[in-house]
This record gives C-alpha cells, sequence and structure tokens, in this order.
C-alpha cells in the first residue's frame, strides 16, 4: 500500500481526499476529508517519526539505531517540529518532496535537479 504524502506526485501541489470506501461491504462516502498533518510530512519525516515512537521517545536510542549523533537526531526532530508547526520553508519541503521522489524511483536524478533549479 502506498504513503500518503499529502503532495501530488507530479506537481508537487497540496492533495486532498475525496473519497472513502469500506472494504469490506464497499460502501464509499464523497466529500473532502482532511489530511492529517501527520500525513503532510515527507516520507523521511514519517519513518523518523514512527522511530521516534518506538523508541520511546528517546533521542539518545535513536541515535544509535539510526548510527547518528545526538546532536543531528535532535536537528531532524526539530525539522519536523518545524514541519508541523507550519513554519518550513515552501521551498526546503519541496525540494524535500523532489527528493522524496527520487528516493522512491518516480523521479530520475536529472529531472530532480531540474524542477529543483526551477524553484
Amino acid at each position: 500500500m502506498n504513503r500518503l504524502s499529502g503532495r501530488c506526485p507530479y506537481c508537487y501541489g497540496k492533495m486532498e481526499i475525496e473519497r472513502l470506501r469500506c472494504t469490506s461491504c464497499k460502501v464509499a462516502i464523497e466529500g473532502k476529508f482532511p489530511i492529517s498533518r501527520l500525513s503532510q510530512l515527507n516520507t523521511e519525516q514519517q519513518r523518523f517519526i514512527e522511530l521516534f515512537v518506538l523508541s520511546s521517545g528517546s533521542l539518545k536510542e535513536m541515535a544509535q539505531k539510526l548510527n547518528v549523533s545526538y546532536p543531528t537526531v535532535r536537528n531532524r526532530l526539530d525539522r519536523v517540529i518545524e514541519a508541523l508547526e507550519g513554519k518550513m520553508k515552501p521551498l526546503e519541503e519541496q525540494k524535500g518532496q523532489i527528493l522524496d521522489a527520487v528516493e522512491e524511483g518516480k523521479l530520475s536524478a536529472e529531472e530532480a535537479a531540474d524542477l529543483i533549479k526551477q524553484l
């Protein structure tokens, strides 16, 4: 199943949920449904939050699991907090979405470089 990122995979614009369907009885509801703030984080940030919860919020444990320094983990957490608070600069967010698309194989490095240059 695909992760919901809150951004269009084509143009990186904001996405909306317009349809929900029951997997059991197939009843569908159409309308405009909000995307949670956590779902609007990029894939890397979502994985970071998952690890944060699974590590019981211990940044020291996360640093060990990620094989990085404590300040690096703290910095990543600060960026996630900024994103959740809506303080992340739109340009940085767009760059992150583009880099996520490269990681997921949806864009080549050349395509990503061109998109970043256009920002």
